[in-house]
């Protein structure tokens, strides 16, 4: 595997490729001094992440071998030779996490023609540009090589904004980090305690038994059993004293979202017009009746046309009735003060209506009696797409932004989500989003300062608040969470950095599409995969009991659309702002279940397990397996 950048997201990406799937990693950075801004030159960064120092590292430019077998290459641009000597011609996937667009574009450029094989995740800011690219780079690979396997060369465009939403959502929802996306579809790894003796919900698994005397989530296992990936049901009958992991989706328990008002094109009439205003309306026509019904019954003249004349004169169309006897002559004095009076009240009824559709497009505020919802600080890159998992799972939400003029104000107006402009650090614009009522603060904007005042506020007017912060630097992350944690020991905290949400689905694109994820548990972790079931003969024409091979792997999840219409990445949902097909993923799988070969499924595996599904594929070159024992 082949990573090129010199920022936090390749570092996270280049560790979780090494210690996750256990591959070999080349990471390619600037040489040292070429970027004074930062504290760290890109050789002491890299040299830290891939191994300890050693005294290569003070050879001159060119590739340097550190520990572990990891390869460190300094160059100044990713030109064809920088590329080859790298080892892109030979490698399974290459990543492309420069901060600059233009970069990584002419390296994805350059690397598609060195190898038409390799697997391209470029981080992209551009999400419509990158789609062009993505089908310009996988149509050059079928050009230079037709007999090419579509499912593994392929190319992925990431933002990290996109991957790192999920993760952000879940956090606020049910505070957890452990989350797998699948198919648009949110799911956790929930830790129950020992003894829980409740049954578990349809589509709930037990993905692992928990070490011996590990009773917190955050806890690191003190027991003399490590954790027990995939048991079998005898074996979580048997385990007494020990808790265990099970998977279940990503549901908010609060209130539920209300309809937004003047939703659609169309408005209901008492909303275009007060009740003040629908009222002096229908006293004028009532006067209009009274006037045309008596001047029909005085002068014996037909309705209608002692409507129209009345009409006539309401408007004061109508000649003076100076010839006309004097009930006539008073009939259209009153006629003629109707329509005074209608003159005010049309106007007043323009510009009701008018403002009401300007209401209509411009922000709402918080509705009175708001609870349960949750504060979002931030409508920028991040927070707009935060909000739209929260819109997903139905959350009522509340946004505060400094800036009108952000990306994510017009997102907003669209979803009649309430937002409060100003300053989250100033008194008044929390208490203005409700936040004393609120089940969950999260702080996304791009100031780190800015997202611990505004925790620190909200934890002083709301103490049992829960609280997810965006941090960009992960240490300053940790020492934040521990010192809220220890202050606030009896509410949810958290805090995040960017980086290390969306390294994960960046190693994971790298691994290949059918890589959906990866869940920690302790000193372990399990990965999740979709397989054709063709491909696998451990799994065709079995039940999805026969199937299931504890410790190795487990069938969770079978997709239900039809093979020409599948989605060919499940851990990548539709573009934001778009309403794709309904998920298609059913988890709550019969035992009795027969696995036939035009089926898809979704698989818990250890590394080992895995592995071993897909030894055929590694053995002709076509997919790269997780190496290393468990």
């Amino acid at each position: 595997m082949v990573v090129c950048g010199d920022d936090a997201l390749a570092q996270r990406l280049a560790g979780e490729l090494r210690e996750v799937y256990r591959e070999r990693v080349t990471l390619v950075v600037p040489p040292a001094g070429s970027r004074p801004a930062i504290p760290l030159t890109g050789r002491e960064r890299a040299g830290a992440l891939l191994g300890r120092f050693s005294a290569a590292l003070g050879r001159g430019p060119g590739a340097v071998q550190v520990p572990d077998g990891q390869r460190l290459v300094e160059a100044a641009e990713l030109t064809d030779e920088v590329l080859a000597e790298a080892g892109v011609e030979h490698a399974a996937a290459l990543a492309l996490v420069n901060d600059d667009d233009e970069t990584n574009i002419r390296a994805a450029l350059a690397a598609r023609r060195l190898n038409p094989r390799i697997r391209l995740v470029i981080r992209l800011y551009n999400r419509k540009l990158g789609q062009y690219l993505a089908e310009l780079l996988d149509q050059a690979s079928l050009l230079a090589d037709p007999e090419l396997d579509t499912r593994d060369i392929f190319t992925t465009v990431l933002s990290d904004a996109d991957t790192a939403a999920p993760a952000l959502a879940a956090a606020a929802v049910a505070g957890t980090r452990k989350v797998l996306q699948a198919d648009r579809l949110l799911l956790q790894a929930v830790e129950q305690p020992p003894g829980h003796g409740e049954p578990l919900p349809d589509g709930l698994y037990t993905l692992a038994l928990l070490s011996n005397g590990r009773h917190t989530p955050t806890g690191s296992g003190s027991g003399d059993e490590g954790p027990q990936l995939l048991p079998d049901d005898a074996a979580v009958r048997a385990a007494t004293g020990r808790g265990t992991l099970v998977l279940q989706a990503v549901r908010h328990n609060g209130p539920p979202l209300g309809p937004g008002r003047l939703s659609g094109r169309a408005a209901p009439l008492r909303e275009l017009f007060s009740r003040r205003l629908r009222w002096s309306l229908a006293g004028l026509l009532a006067a209009v009746l009274a006037l045309a019904v008596a001047s029909s019954v005085t002068t014996d003249d037909h309705p209608l046309h002692a409507t129209y004349i009345t009409l006539l004169d309401l408007f004061a169309l109508n000649d003076p009735a100076t010839d006309q006897p004097h009930g006539r002559q008073v009939l259209q004095l009153l006629a003629a003060l109707a329509g005074l009076l209608l003159l005010p009240v049309l106007l007043a009824a323009a510009l009701e209506a008018f403002g009401t559709f300007r209401t209509a497009s411009a922000l709402r505020r918080p509705p009175r009696g708001l609870s349960g919802h949750v504060v979002l600080l931030g409508l920028g890159k991040i927070g707009t797409r935060v909000l739209t998992r929260l819109r997903e799972l139905g959350i009522p939400v509340v946004c505060v932004e400094t800036d009108p003029e952000a990306r994510g104000i017009p997102h907003a107006r669209r979803l009649r989500v309430p937002v409060v402009l100003g300053d989250a650090t100033e008194e008044g614009v929390l208490e203005a989003a409700k936040v004393h009522r609120a089940h969950a603060l999260l702080a996304l904007t791009s100031v780190d300062t800015t997202n611990l005042e505004a925790a620190l506020y909200a934890r002083s007017v709301k103490p049992e608040l829960g609280v997810v912060l965006r941090l960009y630097d992960d240490e300053f992350a940790t020492a934040v969470f521990r010192t809220l944690r220890a202050a606030h020991p009896g509410a949810l905290t958290r805090s995040r950095s960017v980086t290390t949400l969306a390294a994960p689905a960046f190693a994971g694109a790298m691994m290949g599409r059918q890589i959906l994820g990866a869940i920690p548990v302790e000193r372990q972790v399990l990965l999740f995969a979709a397989l054709d079931v063709a491909d696998h003969p451990e799994l065709q024409d079995r039940t999805v009991t026969q199937a299931f091979r504890p410790g190795f792997w487990r069938v969770v999840a079978l997709d239900t659309s039809a093979p020409g219409r599948r989605l060919p990445d499940l851990s990548a949902g539709p573009p934001p702002y778009t309403q794709g097909p309904a998920p298609s993923l059913v988890w709550d799988l019969h035992p009795g279940h027969m696995l036939g070969a035009a089926d898809r499924v979704v698989v818990a595996a250890t590394r080992r397990g895995l592995a071993e599904l897909l030894g055929r594929q590694r053995e002709s070159g076509r997919v790269s397996a997780p190496r290393g024992p468990e």
